[in-house]
């Protein structure tokens, strides 16, 4: 997908029940991690399940930029089969070009972690709604480091990083609760001298420390009065190694949600990673009685994975604590889609990043649901949805080049009164190319 498509409106109506088995595509963050681990190891690294989105092809594209070669193994794209020749921690080149990170806050926030210790320059861009999002959170931990950052109005892409050439290490407690930034330091960390220590108030996903020991670095994380206090040893010498991407929870939740509401729907999902700091969303949807089947645990890649089966059923409201909003923060809005179609009010607490993703998804949830007929309540930290069972649908909704504001909306189309439409589905390529196959192949509505 070209960063400049135009919008792609769609619509979905009411379906019958979904049945099926739904391949969803692997998972977008760890295929983040494997491309840029494989490109700072020495040899070759085998990716198998990759996702094979436009977010993560850009980051492909930037390891390459930076010295690494990445190339798909085979000719069909989808498989998912890929190789990274890795230059090795401290190896990266300075790009001859603009590193364009499309959509991908992940991609650009990891990125210029893993290159602001080695003294080469890179200017980092993006699509319309990656240049609205903040990058202080990351930059600043890196100027730490020594790096030298120049951004637009100090915080917005593009960025123009200068990487320290002496780097010093750094004990930094984020002041927000996010893998990205977490993640940024330990990359820098890298190619730091001694220990970079990162220290979370509430833990977030743990793909960057599970790809870092796989990959051989010395890492460790302890809870202490602090609170998770993970210590990366640095400048080690990355070994190569065989990543097997699980599938996606944040991208399985769209089908799932869909077979919950959809009357008479049962779909199974295989694969699915249950890794502990991701699957705060199966939980909730468990406290608000979905039937879930959860069979088959085990490890694949260092994640631990099972599968699921989904059958429709009723539903009621609960309250989400705000200490659960880390392991499940993609999800809110598709949850918030699910709570309209439960009996009683969801309460979503200690959700105020996502006023910074893709698009203030608080506003673009809470906007989109009353057009279609849905009471909800939202605060800068809040959003609470008064369930009825059912929507009204009949609006457009406004995207705002959000994957996940077009698919929850999809989604919710499936079972309301009346079609729901997208006035942009093309984003959902950033990180579910698959997306209307699937749901097609399920039986929904789309088009």
């Amino acid at each position: 997908m070209s960063h400049s498509t135009q919008p792609q409106p769609m619509t979905a109506r009411r379906s019958g029940p979904l049945k099926g088995n739904a391949l969803v595509p692997g998972d977008k963050s760890v295929s983040h991690r494997a491309l840029i681990l494989g490109a700072l190891a020495v040899g070759e690294t085998r990716i198998t399940g990759l996702l094979e989105s436009q977010d993560i092809i850009d980051t492909a594209r930037a390891m390459e930029a930076f010295g690494a070669t990445v190339e798909r193994v085979g000719e069909r794209v989808g498989e998912g089969e890929w190789r990274v020749q890795g230059v090795g921690v401290g190896g990266f080149s300075s790009p001859e070009a603009v590193i364009d990170c499309g959509n991908s806050g992940t991609g650009v926030r990891l990125i210029m972690g893993a290159m602001a210790t080695t003294p080469i320059t890179a200017t980092f861009t993006g699509d319309a709604s990656l240049s609205r999002r903040p990058m202080r959170r990351i930059t600043g931990p890196l100027e730490l480091f020594g790096a030298q950052v120049t951004a637009r109005e100090g915080e917005f892409l593009p960025v123009t990083i200068q990487g320290a050439a002496d780097p010093l290490p750094l004990r930094y407690h984020t002041p927000v609760a996010s893998a990205q930034i977490k993640s940024a330091v330990l990359l820098a960390g890298l190619n730091a001298p001694g220990e970079t220590v990162v220290i979370e108030a509430e833990p977030t996903r743990d793909h960057t420390e599970r790809m870092l020991a796989g990959f051989g670095a010395t890492i460790r994380t302890e809870i202490t009065h602090e609170g998770h206090v993970i210590t990366l040893t640095g400048r080690p010498e990355l070994r190569p190694c065989t990543v097997a991407v699980p599938r996606d929870p944040s991208s399985a939740a769209f089908p799932v949600a869909a077979a919950l509401i959809v009357p008479g729907s049962e779909i199974r999902v295989e694969g699915v990673s249950r890794n502990p700091t991701r699957d705060g969303l199966y939980h909730v949807l468990a406290e608000m009685g979905a039937d879930l089947t959860w069979e088959n645990d085990r490890t694949e890649g260092g994640e631990p994975v099972a599968d699921l089966t989904v059958r429709h059923g009723p539903l009621h409201g609960v309250t989400v604590a705000p200490e659960r909003a880390a392991s499940m923060i993609d999800e809110f809005p598709i949850l918030s889609v699910i709570a309209a179609f439960a009996e009683g009010s969801t309460v979503m607490n200690g959700v105020a990043e996502l006023r910074v993703k893709e698009s203030d998804r608080i506003d673009a949830m809470a906007v989109g649901l009353r057009a279609n007929g849905a009471r909800v309540e939202d605060t800068p930290d809040s959003m609470t949805v008064h369930g009825t069972g059912g929507l009204q649908g009949g609006a457009t909704v406004a995207t705002h080049l959000d994957h996940r504001i077009a698919m929850s909306f999809l989604a919710a189309g499936l079972v309301s009164e009346r079609p729901i439409t997208v006035d942009d589905a093309s984003p959902i390529m950033t990180s579910f190319p698959d997306f209307v196959a699937l749901m097609r192949a399920l039986g929904a509505d789309l088009g």
